[in-house]
């Protein structure tokens, strides 16, 4: 892979979130533990509702108001994020040490300003720049993203510019402050098939040039595999399995990745039914008892509706939460996409 995983820039240890709703406590993410390293692409995958948004805006302090840290600890230079309790200690993190793309760029853009006024409003209030100065650096920067004509970008508004403009746009404001951290949430999901291949490329020359951290959060594991040099995969506002990209599509481990894995479209084979994952994930009002995915798992052992698994090594850069990396687990086979795919890896690793 090329990265050396030695400078941690971040540090999450037994995070817990919780969201009050109608007097009910929702327990989004359970106890969640990860480290972030400098320079790195981490994509956290799952579906719709299993805490990969909710979790990185802990980061910033962008929970909504009813939901808060209930435990945990997210280390950032010597600081305990989920300590900070007032906006004026997130402004000295948000956008400036950690900044965010979000997957709708309407939502970040405000409708009513130029394009350019949002971003020199970014460096005013963060890069300290001034008058002609923060202008001549915003211009720099809407180049940087690739808009042509940035002078004459700068000023117009939002709705002249086209989605995949509107989201180089918004990528300028995010590395104008020049953050560490930059997560993407769902980056390309409203964008047409080649102009997501020119963001992720945009995204991919802005790391190297800035040497950025980016964490990708997405539902999409074929986009996975074109940015991430390592994936968490979570479920049920856990991470069940984390590794390089190349273990988590060639050796993944967790019966839910490689449900995940069996699901994406382009491994298929033509003729036959395309998997697809059976049941709805578990309430999270309840408390969930053995390993989250069990009711949705044909090959659940008995244990898995009992006991949480913790997490198993399978090399110093691969752990997965299931049972059936215990010594004591029966044999079990993966099922025949894994397999093939596995197969396909020991090939490349023979041929190395």
């Amino acid at each position: 892979m090329g990265f050396a995983y030695d400078e941690k820039i971040l540090s999450v240890k037994d995070l817990e979130v919780q969201f009050k709703l109608r007097g009910q406590a929702l327990t989004a993410i359970r106890g969640v533990s990860l480290d972030l390293y400098k320079g790195e692409s981490l994509a956290i995958v799952g579906e719709s509702g299993s805490g990969k948004s909710v979790f990185t805006k802990t980061f910033m302090g962008m929970l909504d108001k009813n939901g808060r840290v209930t435990a945990g600890e997210i280390l950032y230079k010597g600081m305990d994020l989920a300590k900070f309790k007032k906006e004026k200690d997130w402004l000295k993190i948000r956008g400036r040490e950690i900044a965010m793309v979000f997957q709708d760029p309407m939502t970040s853009l405000n409708p009513l300003k130029t394009v350019g006024k949002q971003i020199q409003e970014a460096l005013e209030m963060h890069q300290g720049l001034k008058g002609n100065a923060a202008k001549q650096r915003t211009i720099e920067i809407l180049s940087d993203v690739g808009i042509q004509e940035p002078e004459r970008r700068y000023k117009q508004y939002p709705h002249e510019f086209s989605g995949g403009m509107r989201q180089r746009a918004v990528i300028a404001t995010a590395i104008a402050c020049k953050p560490e951290i930059l997560i993407c949430d769902e980056p390309t999901t409203a964008l047409d098939v080649t102009i997501q291949a020119q963001i992720i490329e945009l995204l991919r020359g802005l790391q190297k040039k800035h040497n950025l951290t980016i964490i990708y959060i997405t539902h999409d594991l074929g986009v996975v595999a074109k940015v991430a040099g390592r994936i968490a995969v979570m479920y049920a506002g856990d991470i069940i399995e984390i590794g390089t990209c190349d273990e988590i599509f060639y050796n993944a481990k967790h019966p839910y990745t490689w449900a995940l894995l069996s699901s994406l479209p382009q491994l298929g084979i033509k003729g036959e039914p395309l998997y697809s994952i059976k049941g709805t994930p578990p309430n999270l009002f309840k408390k969930i008892k053995g390993d989250a995915f069990a009711p949705r798992n044909p090959q659940a052992l008995n244990i898995d509706f009992l006991i949480r698994p913790p997490y198993f090594e399978v090399s110093p850069t691969h752990y997965a939460k299931t049972w059936l990396l215990d010594p004591r687990a029966p044999q079990m086979e993966p099922p025949d996409t894994i397999k093939r795919m596995m197969e396909k890896w020991k090939e490349a690793q023979e041929n190395v």
